[in-house]
């Protein structure tokens, strides 16, 4: 990223209001700044010379108190305005971030992005905090202080305005030398953090099986050592940062002895008047200094700006925009269907579906079948509105799914994935409804969920973790079957009902479906078992074939 990167006011509106403050506690921090030096300069030089006593300077002894107080206060109000502006600026791009990421859909999210965004989104974008604190500070001091103050010397002191401006490049020359080195272990910190959080993400998630298998001990060596790689890596950049810091303060150190040496000796010539010289010398390290804290600052904050730039790269992701507007039609009499779909999978170089042409009728089960990667799921994608075919299209009837309200849309379907997504608390709260009602009753027990609830102490009070954690993969599929059979949703889509079933269970899915169907519901079924396409009324066969074969014809 760059030092200043126009991005952060697009993503966060907090960033605007916050450079117009540093903009003016900038300037006024460079008028401070140079009231000061004149004043310490004007007391002292009469002193030496015997000119005037201290109480006659007194005024100007107040003034310098009162500079002094008032530079105090800048930086005081500079500091928290930056830690409260920081905090809106990461909580508008973690926002952002999150929103993005939820449109970009399931299918991004499936293609390993998940654990980047949970990465950034919980630790990686707490680290901008310095970049604005501390960095974004200096950096604008340093378009205010660093020239103007220049511009004083310079008048002061032509000769030692430009010693400094001959030694001036080198401090972003070293700057930009020890800048390469820290955002590649900048870089390398945030994805062995990514990696950490990845594994232990995992890795929680399967400890009541590991647990249940007296396994629980053995990822410890494994955490061990990515908690051990992630230390070092923020280390070595910390160790590059010190190297930065060091670099900078010599390059500083050096050209104030210059000019000091310069001055002292022109000095003791005459040439150099004593309130000038001292004007001169304290005027040095403070037009240096914005300059010097940049380097030094943005070393500290490099892990920030590797997160933001992480975060930049995943809000510039086109997500699919679905913008239609007309409402859906009866779908109780309505058919869809698929004419001549094909989704283009870049990865894989592979189209799947390929050429999909079919019609599912109201109030029928369709089958969709096909080998493992052939574009089923990619299909039922497409039917919600999740992504756009790269040809052909779908219809509702006679009207294009494109042109039709997606949210409405989604109100008419149930969807039961492989895996249902499960929330923290009951199984009564996660049922959506009142257990006790009889149709929930008579729901349950066909889905044989019944008997889970009725083995449980609690029964449907009974708490689960996150995703469903204390509950079987196949319980997990028999709620969420559940709470389809209860639906009202007028298509229900069923993506491998029976995969993590036994043979009794399947008989349940079976029954489910045909439940379904004769209370006049649209039903998909995802399927590789036969039993599931001996329920349809309809099989769609779906394809997939190679880009190149296809270029190629």
């Amino acid at each position: 990223m760059k030092p200043f990167d126009p991005r952060l006011m697009r993503y966060a509106q907090a960033t605007r209001s916050y450079l117009v403050l540093l903009v003016a506690l900038g300037l006024g921090m460079t008028l401070l700044i140079g009231a000061q030096t004149y004043l310490i300069a004007a007391i002292i030089s009469p002193l030496f010379y015997h000119q005037a006593d201290l109480p006659e300077l007194s005024k100007l002894v107040i003034l310098l108190a009162t500079v002094f107080i008032a530079r105090a206060i800048v930086v005081y109000v500079q500091g928290a305005i930056g830690h409260r502006s920081a905090v809106r600026v990461i909580s508008q791009l973690r926002l952002r971030v999150l929103r993005h990421a939820g449109d970009l859909g399931d299918r991004w999210l499936a293609r390993g992005n998940t654990n980047e965004v949970v990465t950034l989104t919980t630790r990686g974008l707490d680290d901008l905090e310095d970049y604005f604190v501390h960095f974004l500070p200096e950096l604008f001091l340093t378009a205010t202080a660093t020239p103007l103050l220049l511009v004083v010397v310079a008048y002061v002191d032509f000769l030692s305005a430009l010693m400094i401006v001959l030694c001036l490049p080198l401090i972003p020359l070293f700057m930009i030398l020890i800048g390469k080195m820290t955002a590649s272990y900048s870089a390398k910190r945030l994805r062995s953090m990514e990696r950490l959080g990845s594994q232990l993400l995992d890795l929680l998630g399967g400890l009541a099986t590991l647990k249940g298998v007296g396994r629980e001990q053995g990822p410890t060596k494994r955490v061990d050592d990515l908690g051990l790689s992630f230390a070092q890596r923020t280390m070595n950049t910390l160790y590059v940062a010190f190297l930065s810091g060091a670099a900078l303060e010599f390059i500083t150190t050096l050209t104030t002895a210059l000019v000091a040496v310069s001055v002292g000796l022109r000095m003791v010539t005459g040439n150099v008047l004593l309130f000038e010289g001292l004007l001169v010398i304290m005027l040095t390290p403070e037009v240096l200094r914005p300059l010097r804290e940049v380097g030094t600052q943005f070393h500290a904050s490099a892990n920030g700006v590797a997160a933001a730039e992480r975060a930049f790269k995943i809000l510039e992701n086109e997500p699919y925009t679905h913008s239609g507007r007309q409402p859906v039609p009866p779908m109780s009499t309505t058919p869809i269907r698929f004419d001549d779909v094909s989704v283009l999978a870049p990865k894989r170089a592979t189209v799947a579906p390929s050429s999909l042409t079919a019609t599912i009728e109201p109030g029928t089960v369709t089958v969709i079948r096909g080998a493992s990667g052939s574009g089923k799921t990619t299909t039922i994608n497409v039917l919600l509105g999740l992504i756009p075919p790269s040809s052909g299209r779908v219809l509702l009837g006679d009207i294009p799914l494109s042109d039709i309200d997606r949210q409405q849309w989604w109100s008419h379907i149930t969807w039961v994935p492989q895996r249902p997504a499960l929330v923290p608390g009951t199984i009564a709260d996660n049922l959506g409804a009142d257990p006790q009602l009889p149709a929930v009753q008579y729901a349950a027990s066909m889905t044989g969920f019944l008997d889970v609830v009725n083995a449980l102490p609690a029964g449907w009070n009974t708490h689960i973790g996150q995703g469903g954690t204390g509950l079987s993969v196949g319980q997990r599929q028999r709620l969420a079957l559940t709470k389809a059979l209860i639906s009202a949703s007028q298509i229900v889509i069923l993506d491998e009902p029976s995969a993590h079933l036994d043979a009794i269970s399947e008989e349940n899915v079976s029954a489910v479906i045909h439940e379904l169907r004769g209370r006049g519901h649209t039903v998909i079924v995802i399927a590789h078992r036969a039993a599931m396409s001996e329920l349809a009324d309809n099989l769609i066969d779906v394809t997939s074939r190679s880009q190149i074969t296809r270029e190629a014809l």
